[in-house]
């Protein structure tokens, strides 16, 4: 059975995106995402954003989100914007309307120049919650990997991500300490990992480790997480830009339980046919 597909790109983040909201079938198995998601075998992607129909009255489609390892993940950042410019361009929607993503209602905001922002919740720093094992809820904790400690910030952005400070992101060491805090003991559920250096109170720069993907040209709850944990640190202002390997994105924050907003690009590589 062969179905349609839209690549697109945010901030060079490679997003598939499937739109099922007619047929509303199933998505993949693990072993055929995993041979879609590798350009050798399929069209190649890091997430894949499977689009289904309305789950309620406030919304005008959902989305499930995978990676290329086949796992199923709660969010990401870079693929809703690519899904809010698709339906948008689709449907000749308004500039503005709501999304249904696993972690909760995402709205959407589609500008004259192409650039999208996203409400992508509210930052989560309940270790709890994250998930995160800690004896208290800290904005910073040392966390030990091999004979080494790091100085970290543990957040959720309807995902786990962790965060470090580094002094040049070039550097970092993002494949070995990546891989390594990724499947840390301390976070239950696997955990995004960001290498974030502050350049100034409105700019950072930014290298992050996903979740059964490796390293990204850009993650965009990632981006999220490194800003707000930052702003916690009282190191960062209400709107910063982060400047990831694929481009720059633009994430506000007001603090406390206001929502957390993500602007940046979303563009179409191709489209075509896949066989399921």
């Amino acid at each position: 059975m062969q179905i349609s597909y839209t690549k697109m790109h945010g901030t060079g983040n490679l997003i598939l995106l499937v739109d099922q909201r007619r047929e509303d079938r199933p998505p993949p198995t693990v072993e055929k995402l995993r041979e879609l998601g590798d350009e050798q075998s399929g069209p190649g992607f890091d997430q894949m954003m499977w689009i289904g129909p309305a789950r309620n009255e406030e919304s005008i489609a959902s989305y499930r989100v995978f990676n290329a390892d086949g796992s199923e993940v709660e969010q990401c950042g870079n693929g809703v914007r690519c899904v809010a410019k698709y339906l948008s361009d689709a449907d000749d929607l308004d500039s503005e309307f709501v999304l249904q993503s696993p972690a909760g209602p995402v709205s959407a905001r589609v500008f004259v120049d192409g650039k999208v922002a996203v409400s992508m919740g509210t930052p989560i720093f309940d270790p709890a919650k994250i998930p995160f094992v800690a004896d208290a809820q800290a904005k910073s904790y040392i966390l030990t990997v091999g004979d080494e400690n790091f100085e970290v910030n543990a957040v959720s952005m309807g995902n786990p991500h962790c965060v470090l400070t580094v002094d040049d992101v070039a550097a970092a060491r993002v494949a070995e300490l990546g891989a390594a805090i990724e499947h840390h003991e301390r976070f239950p559920a696997l955990a995004n990992v960001g290498f974030r250096r502050i350049a100034n109170r409105q700019n950072i720069e930014l290298r992050v480790h996903e979740r059964g993907v490796g390293e990204t040209a850009a993650c965009g709850t990632g981006a999220c997480a490194a800003v707000v944990s930052g702003q916690q640190l009282g190191l960062l202002d209400e709107e910063v830009t982060v400047q990831l390997p694929g481009g720059q994105v633009v994430v506000s924050w007001r603090g406390g339980d206001t929502l957390v907003w993500l602007k940046g690009n979303a563009e179409l590589i191709d489209t075509g046919l896949m066989d399921l």
